[in-house]
């Protein structure tokens, strides 16, 4: 099987992104300093349409290396953006193209691969519109939920791990817990919650909100006051539509819902950290009929999305019956007094390559031993798991176990790893390498 070609059509889009230092201000009197692309936070909204060959043209003006990643899209290994494994990253004043066949359609995002530059701001949303969408609507909005980091991110120092500073409630800090940057905020849209972006709608109408979660160590759960949501995407594949009240991702995942306009008034859309204690990020819902106000809040969860609610609307070849290979997997903190999260005991990048062969449907179980959940992220392919296709999946926390399956059709090295972004950085990844 060969790998996925180097794209040599004529480009249908080309895109310039510029990564810089900008201030940000996500609030009136709050700002920082942060790094953007096209000086904007988020960077701006990639749109095309599916089967289009997009061209994007990365100018570093930062006084660092860095790359761009393709989230969830399975391009060609050389374009996937991750520095040392697929490419050089980009060096300071240097520029490098990334052209990819813009599918299959979905909602995406694209941001840095190196480092905790992703928790520097570099990110924002790719959109691959269908030709024929499974669900109707009327309007969309993008809705990308982040935290807020106001000073230069950093891991940990390993004293830190001994106290509980900030874990939120999850594992309660210690050296089995966890522990989150101290975050100024959370964000919707590049917007603190005293400072909410408004989504208008018009009585009737079916709106389709396209959620991202771009957060570097948060999960988040979302509802919106008044309404219920039909979830009709996971991570940009089709699902067969399910009604919840909320839904909760993490870090790299994305749902889109569509909300029937029934209710007139005005209403929050909220996202809050289930594994911190910022203020929610919000939006406002605003009916064209109503006379503003002070929107309402949302009710307390009863209907949340589960991932055995959901159901993929096409099958994904290759993963029937057995797998022709099975990995098990444990995840947890390392051993060690430092902060360091390990598969199997290994922290990348001294960690053994997981070796599959072009064609196989390979397995992969995962058991997570520490009391905090890990968002897993596979590059350059979607997997099964359940009933859904998807490209990233929580495992629970406290021997939360998941199993995914995926086909062995997309030749090269890819990145697997958790996408909290510092269990990332402190080494919870492997390599997943095609042999002959």
């Amino acid at each position: 099987m060969a790998p996925r070609s180097t794209v040599t059509d004529e480009p249908d889009t080309v895109v310039p992104l510029t990564a810089s230092s900008e201030t940000i201000r996500p609030a009136p009197g709050t700002s920082t300093s942060n790094w953007v692309y096209e000086g904007q936070f988020p960077g701006p909204e990639l749109r095309v349409q599916e089967g289009d060959v997009l061209s994007v043209e990365l100018t570093n003006d930062l006084q660092a290396e860095t790359t761009i990643h393709w989230h969830g899209v399975p391009v060609p290994n050389p374009v996937d953006g991750v520095p040392n494994v697929t490419q050089d990253p980009v060096a300071p004043g240097e520029t490098f193209t990334y052209t990819f066949r813009a599918e299959p359609a979905g909602t995406y995002f694209y941001h840095s691969h190196v480092g905790l530059q992703l928790d520097r701001g570099l990110l924002g949303p790719l959109i691959v519109e269908e030709r024929d969408p499974h669900v109707e609507y009327d309007r969309e909005y993008v809705v990308i939920v982040d935290d807020y980091l106001p000073g230069e991110p950093e891991l940990p120092s390993d004293g830190a791990m001994g106290g509980s500073g900030g874990s939120g409630g999850v594992g309660g800090g210690g050296m089995m817990g966890d522990i989150r940057p101290p975050y100024g905020g959370l964000l919707l849209n590049g917007r603190l919650p005293e400072n909410p972006q408004t989504f208008g709608v018009t009585e009737g109408e079916r709106v389709r909100f396209r959620f991202v979660n771009a957060g570097s160590a948060t999960v988040f759960g979302v509802r919106i006051a008044g309404h219920e949501m039909t979830v009709t995407h996971t991570d940009g594949r089709p699902v067969e539509p399910v009604s919840v009240d909320s839904f909760v991702f993490g870090a790299g995942e994305r749902y889109d819902a569509v909300v029937e306009a029934t209710n007139p008034g005005t209403w929050t859309v909220q996202a809050d950290a289930l594994d911190g204690n910022e203020p929610p990020a919000r939006a406002v819902v605003e009916y064209e009929s109503s006379d503003g106000g002070s929107p309402q809040r949302p009710s307390p969860a009863t209907n949340r999305l589960q991932y055995r609610n959901l159901r993929s609307v096409s099958s994904l070849d290759g993963v029937s019956g057995e797998p022709d290979r099975t990995f098990d997997l444990t995840l947890s903190r390392g051993r060690s007094q430092s902060y360091t999260w390990t598969i199997d005991g290994q922290a990348y990048p001294d960690a053994d390559p997981l070796q599959i062969r072009s064609g196989e449907h390979v397995r992969i179980r995962m058991i997570n031993q520490s009391p905090v959940v890990h968002p897993m992220h596979l590059h350059g392919h979607f997997f099964q798991v359940g009933n859904a296709i998807k490209d990233t999946v929580i495992v629970p926390g406290h021997r939360g176990r998941v199993a995914i399956d995926f086909h062995a059709d997309n030749p090269g090295r890819w990145l697997f790893h958790c996408h909290n972004l510092y269990h990332l950085d402190a080494g919870m990844a492997r390599v997943v390498r095609y042999v002959e």
